[in-house]
């Protein structure tokens, strides 16, 4: 196949270019960012598409600025709403398919059982609005469009909570972290081999869940990272939501139902707290 990655210079991105060097396959990948392609303009994505004969498009590209969306309503939308509708027409009319990466912030977090699939959904900022917008947009204009929520993305590339928590962790000697927000923290490195997997067998349209296995919260993951990481000379204090205010309202409870995605593919997920030390141990030898 002919596979377009976008945003391939962010934390998934990047993963996924990683494999395509480690790994055998008879595929051709176009790894583009901002700079090789305009995501937000519809006759760019048709030339790249049409001129590469593109089979399949795996869109990591998003607004993910969460707080700032706030108040940049207009780019989150370009970006997170029109962008994967430009893609998903695109693919649809060359007969491909797409694979848009999604988010936990489609839910308002008021639950208390892992979200399925088919949940309801009720976003509560403009990141999670514009993404859930993207989604429908893709899903009805593309046929073949698969859909990926997941949450709490860290791994060796970019800025993410591990390497914060790491770095605060050495300069600081104490810190407090919110203690009363739930999710599964998701090496994005694990996320790339079930994509990876899904390309192999193949794309059954639809919309799924992925994260690592096991639940925590922002201060369960903060003491784990100091714990692998080594860091002794930092006391952690939990902290409640109010007491850390953003301008976008964080969802409390983030944990996503991954049973779909595991039953279709055969895949088995790794438990959080082994991907953060093959996370931590990864930055450690590239220190």
């Amino acid at each position: 196949m002919n596979i377009l990655i976008t945003g391939c210079r962010g934390q998934l991105g990047s993963e996924i270019q990683q494999l395509q060097k480690e790994r055998t396959h008879t595929h051709v990948f176009y790894n583009t960012d901002r700079e090789e392609l305009d995501i937000t303009s519809p006759d760019a994505i048709e030339a790249f598409v049409g001129t590469h004969k593109i089979d399949l498009i795996i869109n990591c590209a998003a607004y993910t600025a969460v707080d700032k969306a706030e108040s940049d309503q207009e780019n989150a939308n370009r970006l997170n709403h029109l962008a994967p509708a430009y893609l998903a027409e695109a693919m649809n009319r060359h007969g491909g398919s797409l694979i848009h990466i999604s988010t936990d912030y489609v839910f308002d977090g008021k639950a208390y059982l892992p979200y399925r699939e088919d949940a309801p959904t009720a976003p509560t900022t403009v990141y999670g609005k514009t993404k859930l917008q993207g989604e429908e947009a893709a899903k009805k204009l593309c046929t073949k469009t698969m859909i990926i929520r997941t949450a709490w993305l860290y791994s060796i590339h970019g800025n993410n909570f591990v390497k914060t928590m790491l770095r605060l962790g050495r300069e600081r000697t104490q810190l407090g972290v919110v203690a009363d927000q739930i999710g599964s923290p998701t090496n994005a490195s694990d996320l790339a081999e079930a994509i990876w997997t899904i390309i192999e067998k193949g794309i059954v349209p639809g919309t799924y869940h992925y994260t690592n296995e096991g639940v925590a919260s922002w201060f369960d993951l903060a003491a784990a990272i100091h714990r692998i990481g080594g860091i002794t000379t930092c006391t952690l204090s939990p902290l409640r939501t109010e007491e850390y205010p953003v301008p976008a309202p964080r969802p409390h409870y983030s944990v996503l139902d991954k049973r779909k995605l595991k039953d279709t593919y055969a895949i088995t997920i790794p438990w959080w707290e082994d991907s953060l030390k093959k996370c931590i141990d990864q930055l450690s030898l590239n220190a």
